[in-house]
């Protein structure tokens, strides 16, 4: 999961070195925290939210066979 979102994040990102993803879980969910450069925020969430809804109906699909919710949350 964690290394998916960290692959399509580089790949969409002006600054792909500045591009980190951390992980936190307990007993119901998994937040993934993306984290990436204050002028690469637009890039990352797209006209009308557009390229983060994408994002995260890529990351629940490959997370099909987790039983907990997985979160991304975009942070700079």
């Amino acid at each position: 999961m964690k290394d998916l979102l960290q692959m399509l994040a580089t790949q969409l990102v002006g600054n792909p070195e500045q591009v980190s993803v951390s992980q936190k879980e307990d007993d119901e969910k998994i937040v993934l925290e993306l984290h990436v450069a204050p002028e690469d925020m637009g890039k990352i969430i797209g006209k009308q939210g557009r390229i983060a809804k994408s994002i995260r109906t890529i990351v629940k699909a490959a997370t099909a066979d987790v039983h907990k919710k997985v979160v991304v949350e975009i942070v700079e």
